[in-house]
């Protein structure tokens, strides 16, 4: 009875772990978004400093979920739960280099004038914030309806990337010396924001997998 005790405690832990760490990229997602609309390029510098604080976070985490494995020895659902958390940590891990990588482009475009303004690529933000937010809350909550509906999502962000590549793409035609070197950036940017869209949808295939024990890769325990 003490040793379930302490492995409640610790899985406890875990939650408030693994929810702290969401929150703080969120924030970094947030940050690089608001930082990108506007030319702020402290606001960037701060979203580049969260990574470090993000991969400390993952390296904790892992260490939690690999002390629980080792002492406690779970077995069935609780084995896939914390297996399931050090494969989330991993893809929010790389949601933060992302968030990093963003805004690195910020800082580069800081004293440039904008080719187009900013409107599918903050949409794109928009929506692959709210996919992290219900990923994270499924997993909290358990809820299987609410990691499919994330998976269901990743449609419209690839829509989104798709369409602001075209338009992208169209700025360069206008005019190939003034555009193209900016319009690719952009393209980038957009690329990276499709690719946490991809890792949201990776951790809700992951809550899906520690509720069922089925991975869309084929994976069943």
């Amino acid at each position: 009875m003490v040793t379930r005790t302490r492995f409640n405690e610790q899985l406890g832990e875990l939650y408030d772990s693994l929810v702290e760490m969401g929150r703080v990229v969120e924030a970094a997602i947030n940050d690089a978004t608001k930082a990108l609309v506007e030319q702020d390029v402290e606001l960037a510098k701060k979203a580049i400093v969260a990574d470090d604080i993000i991969d400390e976070m993952e390296r904790e985490i892992e260490r939690l979920c690999l002390k629980i494995i080792l002492r406690q020895q779970p077995v069935a659902g609780d084995l896939r739960l914390v297996s399931a958390v050090m494969k989330i940590i991993t893809d929010l891990e790389r949601i933060g280099d992302h968030a990093a990588d963003i805004s690195e482009f910020t800082v580069y475009l800081s004293e440039k004038e904008y080719i187009r303004k900013m409107v599918i690529i903050p949409k794109m933000a928009e929506e692959t914030m709210r996919m992290l937010n219900m990923a994270i809350d499924s997993f909290i909550k358990k809820d299987l309806e609410l990691a499919n509906a994330v998976i269901a999502h990743d449609d419209v962000v690839d829509a989104l990337f798709l369409e602001a590549k075209e338009r992208l793409i169209a700025a360069i035609k206008e005019d190939v010396g003034k555009n193209t070197e900016q319009a690719m950036d952009f393209i980038m940017i957009a690329k990276y924001f499709e690719r946490i869209g991809d890792h949201a949808t990776n951790i809700a295939e992951w809550v899906v997998f520690s509720l069922t024990g089925v991975h869309k890769d084929g994976k069943v325990t």
